[in-house]
């Protein structure tokens, strides 16, 4: 996944204003007790950082 498709994915979730507060402020177990910046900085691969958000927040499935 493109890292553009992944912020406009965060974007479609969480709203433009919101998805990049979410990103820099909320801490997931599923990405090893990171942000989803930290994880994206440290190496993750977008679609890895996607699936814990959506694992994190039960997003549904039509919504991934």
């Amino acid at each position: 996944m493109r890292l553009t498709d992944f912020w406009q994915r965060m974007a479609d979730y969480f709203g433009e204003g919101y998805a990049d507060s979410f990103a820099r402020d909320h801490v997931m177990s599923e990405l090893g007790g990171r942000t989803v910046h930290q994880a994206l900085e440290a190496g993750w691969e977008t679609k890895d950082v996607w699936r814990g958000v959506c694992a994190a927040l039960e997003i549904p499935a039509d919504r991934r």
